[in-house]
């Protein structure tokens, strides 16, 4: 289960941090990250760890984003900065299991919080 919170509404060029906590059986997920859905838009990757624990970011956050995480806590935050308007979306948690093939064998998402940035 992935329980994500800290969105809000915030002014253009103002800062949230977002954090997602996972529980229960979390030890084959090796890739966690978060993924963003605009309005009328498709969902898509704004920032996550791959399995082999580099981080991969969506051009349109790189400089401004940052996805860490606590495994003492199995929780991943994304501190988003310089927000602009749109960066306004809900933002899912996601967490999977991948294996050396790179096919997904497990894949949670948590509910989504919504950002909003106003001008």
């Amino acid at each position: 289960q992935l329980q994500a919170s800290g969105g809000g509404l915030v002014q253009a060029g103002g800062s949230l941090r977002l954090s997602c906590a996972a529980s229960g059986s979390t030890s084959s997920i090796n890739v966690m990250g978060w993924y963003r859905q605009a309005p009328g838009k498709q969902r898509e990757l704004a920032a996550l760890f791959t399995k082999d624990d580099v981080t991969n970011y969506a051009d349109s956050v790189k400089g401004r984003f940052t996805i860490s995480r606590d495994n003492a806590k199995n929780t991943v935050y994304l501190q988003m900065t310089s927000l602009k308007p749109e960066d306004t979306a809900v933002y899912y948690c996601n967490a999977r299991a991948v294996v050396k093939s790179g096919r997904i064998v497990d894949d949670y998402w948590g509910q989504g919080t919504l950002v909003t940035v106003s001008s």
